[in-house]
């Protein structure tokens, strides 16, 4: 995703147009999520995906309308279109996409949109998608931790849009909702797409070995930021982990007593062991276990993972900590190389995400996608439903 905005923002900071269509509802089997752009420049180049290839060729045909005319528009595609013309999502979905001409003019907040995105900043991008009168489907509102830039064109729906999106900001969540104003007035709000621009998450590897470089390649696919951290220097190198964005030689629980203190680490944080060496693991997870983070693993057979629970529960862990550990780690698939236990862990870690049953999805039934909340956005301020 940041690959993205920064095509964009090339383009913006050379004043070239471009069209930018988002993802801003998706229901059913729909292959993209609310959030996903599209962008598409002048000389046809096209990055991203809003429907992984259904409704792609439509949604070009559309922005080459909208990088002409400036005018956007909001579409909605469907399998169930009555219209036999109708472009549909083959995968039995509904998705609406928002489609935008980004140049100087029309969108003066990129720079500062983009800031945040570069310094790794939560930030979050609000858009009129739908609305009448003063407020125009187009503007766009910035919102950060203490601060916003940009106008809807109205200074009410201003206050009390940038309310509701910092709290969709604060859990992470991308989502389309409709101002209602306490005025009485019986006409609809404007409808606004919370865009919510947040830093990945983050994946500790602590262990330097074969299975270390295959989960942080694992966890680059998955676009976690990912470190992987040892106290022995000769292991621990920045030529055997390629696909790492960090290599720390630390001794691990202190690495992570560190980022935890430096607020480098958030409840979407994945912690796996390799190192299968109690005087790294027993003070490592003595930590880890005691910390609000989404995924706590350590690598091993079960037998060394029973010695490692009675080493914990020794230096005083508590059961209920003990049961946050995932030991062994993993989905049981049944391979056993470096890059199939990599697999199977992030496998673990995803389905722990998205609350997913691990099962053959050719062998059940009901939505293939899950989203890592409920799906309906909560009342929030003035805003009403998606």
């Amino acid at each position: 995703m940041t690959g993205m905005w920064e095509q964009v923002h090339r383009l913006w900071e050379a004043d070239t147009p471009c069209a930018v269509a988002t993802v801003v509802s998706a229901y059913g089997s729909a292959p993209r999520r609310p959030g996903a752009i599209m962008v598409c420049a002048p000389d046809g180049t096209v990055t991203g995906s809003v429907s992984g290839g259904c409704v792609e060729g439509a949604v070009y045909d559309l922005a080459q309308q909208v990088m002409q005319d400036g005018t956007p528009v909001l579409e909605r595609y469907a399998v169930s279109d009555d219209d036999a013309g109708a472009v549909g999502l083959t995968c039995g979905g509904t998705i609406e996409v928002f489609i935008e001409r980004v140049d100087r003019h029309s969108f003066p907040e990129l720079g500062t949109l983009f800031q945040h995105i570069r310094d790794e900043a939560a930030v979050a991008l609000a858009t009129i998608v739908e609305a009448d009168g003063p407020t125009r489907a187009g503007t766009h509102l910035v919102c950060w931790d203490g601060g916003t830039s940009g106008s809807t064109g109205n200074s009410a729906v201003d206050d009390d849009t940038a309310g509701a999106v910092r709290r969709l900001l604060k859990q992470g969540r991308s989502g389309a909702f409709r101002m209602d104003f306490a005025d009485g007035d019986s006409s609809p709000g404007p409808r606004v797409f919370v865009n919510s621009l947040v830093p990945p998450p983050r994946m500790l590897v602590y262990g330097s070995n074969e299975f270390a470089a295959a989960l942080a390649r694992q966890g680059a696919l998955l676009d976690f930021r990912v470190t992987v951290c040892d106290a022995r220097p000769v292991f621990t190198t920045r030529e055997r982990f390629p696909d790492a964005d960090e290599v720390i030689v630390d001794w691990p629980h202190r690495h992570l007593a560190t980022e935890s203190a430096a607020g480098r680490i958030d409840g979407r944080t994945v912690v796996v062991s390799l190192t299968h060496d109690p005087k790294f693991d027993v003070p490592l997870f003595q930590a880890a276990l005691r910390m609000d983070l989404a995924y706590v693993g350590a690598l091993g057979s079960r037998r060394s993972s029973e010695r490692r629970r009675a080493s914990l529960q020794g230096a005083g862990v508590r059961h209920d900590e003990l049961t946050r550990l995932s030991s062994p780690a993993g989905l049981d698939l049944g391979g056993a190389s470096p890059a199939e236990t990599a697999l199977a862990v992030s496998a673990e870690i995803l389905l722990l995400r998205y609350g997913g049953r691990g099962t053959r999805l050719s062998g059940g039934t009901g939505p293939i996608h899950r989203e890592e909340a409920p799906a309906a956005v909560l009342s929030l301020l003035g805003a009403s439903h998606m």
